[in-house]
């Protein structure tokens, strides 16, 4: 029924997927949906933060290779 990295393949697999959420949700669906895209970003922050801080090692293992690198020519 899912195609590759289970994700909904055709419209009408779409629609199923959105009547069961309807039936087990409800009236309740926009704040569902609300607290999803809510988490949705907070989880795309919390990448983006770490993406940060492993770019700032890289960087600092970069400098100190180099400045190595520097002291050995010599």
């Amino acid at each position: 029924m899912f195609s590759l990295f289970g994700l909904p393949g055709s419209p009408i697999q779409l629609l199923i997927l959105a009547v069961i959420a309807f039936l087990l949700f409800g009236n309740r669906l926009p704040s569902v949906m609300r607290s999803v895209g809510r988490s949705v970003v907070e989880f795309k922050k919390g990448v983006a933060g770490i993406e940060d801080e492993v770019d700032a090692a890289v960087k600092e293992s970069d400098k100190k290779a180099g400045a190595s690198k520097d002291e050995t020519e010599e």
